[in-house]
């Protein structure tokens, strides 16, 4: 079983006691881990391969608390670091009826931005290391220039790069900014994962088609557009492959989609190289992926709804 690596944002999601509730209408929240690479990596964990997240969270209780909640995960927190410069942070959300979302973000800046490159200088990664990134800690900040750092260390190592860019538009102050940021990020990747929605922003492409070979020029081993749940569509050695969605009795959408590219880290751990699976194999993954995401949307919250590898096995839909 190799070792997937995830680098990013750690963070409080406040969930709202109430669905179908304008955020500024919410009368209360309940606190719950999240950031996703952090639910990325306990999806891997949770399904039973190995984990070890880098990022960084204030010396306060916050914390100390998502700290706690990826041990408890048997996630490695070796490469977790604190700081007294800045609080964790923090996501207010509220809940539209159908699982939507809708999101207030405390980090100007959070804990997580001050992850520095000299910090994760001693990082030995293995030549068959996976290490997946998302571009909210791409933004102008010491975080940015320690994933550069990772991203160099581990393509130098031999390993493979995953990037799901999972836009957030009001954490950039300049859409175009975050567009370009992703777009010059996308040739670390051996794999990317993009919504249908993000598709259009970031290639500038009004047509699917033309998206995707748009972002399938940039000489990836495997393209995956998800489609929320209808499914997605998975390009591999020059053929598109589709998984249907799985019907569900929606809640919430929060951390599916972490939960799906965790779903394929899991599996892309137990094989030597992307490139030797079949058509059939990579089918195979996105149906078990879709069928971890369809579930975590059945529960509240991004890391508590993360379902076990039993709980997958036993889901008929």
């Amino acid at each position: 079983m190799r070792n997937v690596f995830t680098i990013g944002e750690l963070l409080i999601d406040f969930f709202p006691s109430e669905t179908g509730v304008a955020l500024k209408a919410v009368a209360g929240f309940t606190k719950q881990p999240g950031g996703a690479p952090a639910n990325v990596a306990v999806t891997v964990s949770r399904l039973g391969g190995k984990a070890s997240f880098i990022g960084k969270v204030g010396q306060d209780a916050f914390g100390e608390y998502l700290t706690d909640v990826l041990k408890e995960n048997q996630v490695d927190t070796s490469h977790l670091y604190t700081t007294t410069e800045a609080n964790t942070a923090l996501a207010f959300v509220s809940l539209q009826d159908n699982g939507e979302r809708e999101f207030s973000f405390y980090r100007h800046p959070s804990a997580d931005m001050l992850l520095d490159k000299e910090e994760v200088k001693g990082i030995d990664f293995p030549a068959d290391a996976i290490l997946h990134f998302c571009s909210v800690d791409l933004i102008e900040a010491p975080v940015k220039y320690a994933h550069i750092a990772v991203l160099e260390k581990v393509k130098a190592a031999g390993g493979t790069i995953v990037f799901d860019p999972n836009v957030r538009l009001n954490l950039w102050p300049d859409a175009e900014k975050l567009k370009q940021t992703i777009q010059d990020f996308i040739p670390y990747a051996d794999v990317l994962k993009v919504s249908d929605d993000e598709l259009a922003f970031i290639t500038g492409k009004e047509s699917e088609a033309e998206g995707v070979k748009t972002l399938l020029q940039n000489g990836l081993e495997l393209l995956i557009l998800t489609k929320g749940g209808a499914g997605a569509d998975l390009y591999f050695k020059g053929e598109k492959i589709s998984v249907s969605g799985k019907r569900v009795d929606t809640v919430d959408t929060t951390g599916a989609g972490d939960s799906f590219i965790g779903a394929f880290l899991y599996q892309f751990a137990q094989v030597d190289k992307i490139t030797d699976c079949t058509l059939d194999e990579i089918r195979r993954m996105g149906e078990f992926a879709n069928r971890v995401a369809a579930l975590v949307t059945t529960k509240h919250g991004g890391i508590s709804a993360i379902p076990t590898l039993q709980e997958v096995q036993d889901f008929i839909g």
